[in-house]
């Protein structure tokens, strides 16, 4: 028989990859060029030449048998140990090659972590505005999100509806600092509070309450902005990262799990997570690419243009009077709708050639979201077409 839960997600499909195929199917009318299409967060610049030397070589020079046979359960030796010391540089940590586990992505080290913490029937907290996919990633584990309604003025967390949700079934929370979609970093006052109620409420249920820490962005942090690891400030985080935005190779898939060395059960998560992969069918990214991003994961692509083209529609939003937080890294901005209904807005939009994402999915009605990992000249072009879209649909704003 059809598993009918499945079967049923077939009609849930992602309004973003929607409108990016709307966006595809207009510019083939008219040419994408014509097309503001502001809706997938899918990087705009090139992985370093580095990287791309790096497969060169590897294909030239390398072992065919190492390059393409399985790699062990756990993940490759080397990379291993260089995700851990490159983080130990950088942020003054003491993780070893036993705390990394290497995933496809983001999304497979979340899916990792999740398992690795609760349970069927606990409960997994996030906060509003988040990403809209985390919902079938911890469903899938048969434990349920909770999502705390977001503090619109600063997109920092909403403390005070946090602590009402925690209960004695709260087995994680899980964060996206910086974030999508409202561009946000959570601040070292955030994650100090942060800290202090995770431990109180650990503390008073006699069970750790561990903190997942999605990082895909943790490298598209803007002039001036608070932005610090994750791990630094709670003993129980597992931080789950992606190269697709580093390094621009989301359609490589890879990334790990980074258990804080002094974690509970910081000696056992990682073999879990292999013992986790043999029940999911998820298996290490190919042998290599975690060859080719061991050598280069210290480095970043020019991710300079996403602040400039962030800056160019910030100062246009703040000019046509929306309300708007300014962000602090990703490549994303999240200004208030000029109606109370976000996906009427956008679809208003969408009549100008603008393509924008309704925060509904995010959690927070009345916002969208705007991915600007475009051409910066295209982004230009598109600031006069925004301006005639607000004169004349919304004159009196």
């Amino acid at each position: 028989m059809i598993n009918e839960t499945y079967k049923q997600m077939l009609s849930g499909k992602s309004v973003i990859r929607e409108l990016s195929e709307y966006a595809t199917k207009r510019g083939q009318e008219i040419g994408y060029e014509n097309v503001f299409d502001f809706s997938l967060g899918n990087p705009s610049v090139p992985a370093p030449q580095s990287f791309t030397d790096e497969m060169i070589r590897l294909l030239q020079e390398g072992d065919p048998m190492d390059l393409h046979g399985y790699t062990p359960s756990l993940g490759n030796a080397q990379y291993k140990k260089a995700i851990a010391e490159s983080l130990n540089e950088r942020f003054g940590m003491n993780y070893g090659p036993e705390h990394i586990f290497p995933t496809t992505g983001a999304a497979g080290a979340i899916a990792h972590a999740v398992r690795c913490v609760t349970k069927p029937g606990d409960e997994v907290i996030t906060f509003a505005p988040c990403f809209s996919e985390y919902t079938p990633y911890v469903d899938g584990t048969g434990a349920s999100l909770k999502i705390v309604p977001p503090d619109t003025e600063t997109f920092q967390i909403n403390f005070e509806e946090f602590e009402k949700m925690i209960t004695d079934k709260t087995a994680a929370v899980l964060v996206n600092t910086p974030n999508n979609p409202s561009g946000i970093a959570y601040s070292t006052q955030t994650l100090e509070q942060l800290s202090d109620i995770l431990t109180k409420y650990s503390e008073k249920y006699g069970h750790t309450i561990f903190l997942i820490s999605d990082e895909p962005y943790r490298e598209i942090v803007y002039k001036g902005a608070d932005s610090p690891y994750v791990s630094k400030f709670y003993d129980h985080t597992l931080s789950c990262y992606s190269f697709s935005k580093a390094l621009s190779l989301p359609g490589e898939r890879i990334g790990y799990v980074a258990v804080n060395p002094a974690c509970e059960g910081a000696d056992i998560i990682v073999p879990m997570c292999g013992q986790i992969s043999r029940g999911t069918g998820h298996n290490c990214p190919p042998s290599i690419i975690q060859q080719a991003v061991a050598k280069v994961c210290g480095e970043t692509s020019d991710l300079s243009v996403y602040e400039v083209n962030m800056n160019i529609i910030y100062e246009t939003l703040v000019e046509l009077g929306f309300t708007c937080v300014k962000p602090g890294g990703t490549f994303y901005i999240f200004p208030k709708a000029l109606e109370e209904d976000s996906i009427a807005f956008c679809n208003k939009a969408k009549d100008y050639d603008l393509i924008f994402v309704p925060g509904d999915g995010f959690g927070a009605k009345g916002f969208f979201r705007i991915a600007y990992c475009i051409d910066t000249e295209k982004v230009k072009r598109a600031m006069p077409r925004l301006k005639q879209f607000v004169e004349e649909q919304y004159p009196n704003r």
